[in-house]
């Protein structure tokens, strides 16, 4: 056997020895506790999902699972954390819609790219928004507010949680849509941005369900439409911008959990399939319910085209917009 020939082989022993250890290393996981990173601060919604999971996936794991918040820099300090952490099944981040909006912007992209350094594992839940109005707004109807909008251009003051956020780039999906302009008052926070909705410092809004719920119930709001596809549960009388007069718009929080790229196939569907178990549970869906959110179970391949098409959607969203965000 020629020298040339014996390396071959020997080379090709030690990659299936490799591949072996890999797979006999799948197989036994987990043996040691799994961290589970949260991009965003103590005690806001990402967080209070991971908690609620962690409680159920242990036990079904039967390993620990650690959370740990790492906020700053737009997602970028737990995201990077988490992609350049081995790929072995120990590592998990939350990720939500705000990731494929800053991906979509260009932002972090010198940090991570969130396709290319991460894998799809599992969705949690999705949550709509709402377009809310102070009651001294004349409109009552989506097309109502528009043809305000439209008959004032630059009249009506909307405000949002900061420039680039979700709710600031909902409003500019809504502008795009319905050829009107607004101007754009940011705040530090959708609660700031509320408290002056409520004391009629700015007209419009576009907020969260949980958030503007009990002041569109008690009348302090009006509330024009929701932005999902379907009408929400905790606002059943809204109806939907899509049905309400804005064919096609559809904007959905999704949160769900992400890998590091190469984490083992037998993992994720295994991660996969535990965590869509825990969330048909009774007592989870009631859990997410009280969060106006909705349970959302997909497969890593339907979690990875949402991502895509989310991406896809708010570049080009952020290009017509001419948007920029610092990183």
């Amino acid at each position: 056997m020629s020298p040339s020939r014996r390396l071959v082989l020997v080379g090709l022993a030690v990659l299936a020895s490799l591949g072996a250890m890999v797979e006999a290393g799948a197989q036994a996981w987990p043996s040691r506790p799994i961290r589970l990173i949260v991009p965003f601060g103590a005690g806001g919604a990402t967080d209070i999902y991971a908690r609620l999971l962690g409680q159920h996936l242990q036990t079904a794991l039967g390993q620990p699972l650690v959370v740990e918040n790492m906020p700053g820099g737009v997602f970028a300090i737990g995201t990077v954390a988490a992609a350049k952490a081995a790929p072995d099944g120990y590592t998990l981040v939350m990720i939500t819609s705000s990731h494929a909006l800053v991906e979509g912007m260009g932002v972090n992209r010198k940090k991570y790219q969130l396709m290319r350094d991460l894998v799809p594992v599992a969705t949690l839940s999705s949550a709509e928004g709402v377009l809310v109005v102070h009651p001294s707004v004349q409109a009552n109807t989506v097309k109502e507010f528009v043809a305000l909008v439209k008959a004032a251009p630059e009249q009506i003051n909307y405000g949002s949680s900061g420039t680039g956020s979700m709710l600031h780039m909902e409003a500019k999906l809504f502008e795009s849509m319905t050829g009107t302009a607004m101007v754009h008052v940011p705040y530090k926070t959708g609660g700031n941005a509320r408290l002056d909705l409520l004391e009629g410092r700015v007209q419009a809004l576009f907020d969260t369900i949980a958030g503007a719920a009990p002041f569109i119930r008690s009348g302090k709001l009006r509330a024009l439409g929701t932005t999902g596809p379907q009408r929400s549960p905790s606002l059943p009388n809204v109806p939907t911008l899509a049905e309400a007069g804005v064919p096609g718009y559809d904007v959905q929080v999704v949160i769900g959990l992400m890998a590091p790229a190469g984490t083992p196939k037998s993992i994720v569907d295994r991660l996969n399939l535990e965590i869509n178990a825990i969330m048909k549970r009774p007592d989870v869906r009631e859990a997410w319910a009280k969060v106006d959110s909705q349970i959302l179970v997909m497969s890593p391949d339907e979690f990875g085209k949402t991502l895509n098409a989310e991406i896809a959607k708010w570049a080009q969203i952020v290009k017509a917009s001419g948007i920029t965000l610092t990183e």
